[in-house]
């Protein structure tokens, strides 16, 4: 089957199966765990922080982040279409009291700097206190520009906020513009780190930031019941992901745009070119184009998409550029249907 509903269907390499067998653990509530903490003490040193830590989830990793930068009754700026806002299941409202205050996103998946200055209240208790700012990066598959994030910190600086990445893609940032992860984090006071997306480990998150910062994340990720124990033969997997998977991924943002040239040549779709920038492939539907036969024919075709009337379609490891070649012709069998 080929899968394009998103990159968390990468398998683990054999490599990383291996390295899972043969894992040192112990008890990484006690801090006893070596794989785990060789882990942490590696993606701090490579990303330029203080500290790691090791969670189960980029869901887990950005809560962690929000409630150890804001106390109850603070708020966060985000984008409208933000992970960490829109699909979280609201965990900072509920689990942190932690107001966030969305902001539109523009085209090309920045928040308006301006829009963000205006966003921070002044200091009466009428309102929430603006203590965050949180960035996506890659967001919908595009890359946030070097000197946007480099403008975005300063304003941060500038009136008293820290600044958070959600950067559960951001190796994909990376590798799209030729740069080092740690030339992307170094503009950020926390970052998180999805390392069971595009880079293939099969479960796990990294939340980077100074020692005050981990240490209190540390504490409420056992509070949320994030503590686990054994957790090297996860960890194993995750170093594998930071050192063999990165560069990797220039394979996938090459077949989404050989994806998305062959879609767009498809009357039934339509897309911008210009927005194909890492491993995103997004199309519009026509109207007419029953949307539920479309799913269910590539699906006897042996290409699983989501449904909706605007395709996202997410290349990843275990999509082949033959498999590239496959899906085009799928796609033009099964329009040429419904």
């Amino acid at each position: 089957m080929i899968d394009f509903r998103s990159d968390t269907v990468t398998q683990p390499t054999a490599a990383m199966r291996q390295a899972m067998a043969a894992a040192q653990v112990g008890d990484d509530v006690y801090g006893d765990d070596p794989t785990v903490n060789r882990l942490e003490a590696m993606a701090a040193e490579m990303f330029g922080f203080d500290s790691a830590l090791f969670t189960s989830s980029g869901t887990q990793a950005n809560l962690l982040a929000l409630m150890s930068h804001c106390e109850r009754g603070d708020e966060y700026l985000c984008g409208q279409q933000a992970h960490n806002y829109k699909f979280e299941g609201g965990g900072a409202a509920v689990l942190g009291s932690i107001q966030p205050q969305p902001l539109n996103n523009q085209a090309d998946g920045s928040i308006a700097l301006e829009d963000i200055r205006t966003a921070i209240k002044p200091d009466d208790f009428h309102f929430a206190r603006t203590r965050l700012l949180s960035l996506e990066n890659t967001i919908g598959g595009k890359v946030l520009p070097q000197e946007y994030l480099a403008r975005a910190q300063q304003l941060a600086f500038n009136h008293g906020l820290k600044i958070h990445l959600d950067g559960a893609r951001v190796a994909n940032a990376a590798v799209a513009q030729g740069l080092e992860i740690a030339d992307i984090t170094q503009y950020f006071d926390s970052v998180s780190i999805c390392l069971s997306k595009g880079l293939a480990a099969p479960v796990g998150s990294l939340l980077l930031g100074d020692e005050r910062l981990i240490h209190k994340a540390r504490r409420w990720r056992k509070m949320l019941g994030g503590g686990m124990r054994q957790a090297g033969i996860l960890a194993a997997a995750a170093e594998l992901a930071l050192t063999e998977q990165v560069a990797r991924l220039a394979e996938d943002h090459a077949n989404a745009k050989a994806l998305a040239e062959g879609l767009s040549q498809l009357d039934e779709l339509a897309l911008d070119m210009s927005q194909v920038q890492t491993n995103m492939v997004f199309a519009t539907l026509a109207d007419e184009v029953d949307i539920e036969a479309l799913v269910k024919g590539l699906l006897q075709e042996g290409v699983r998409i989501s449904g909706a009337r605007q395709l996202r379609l997410v290349t990843h490891k275990d999509i082949s550029a033959a498999d590239i070649d496959k899906t085009l012709q799928a796609f033009k069998r099964v329009l040429s249907q419904v």
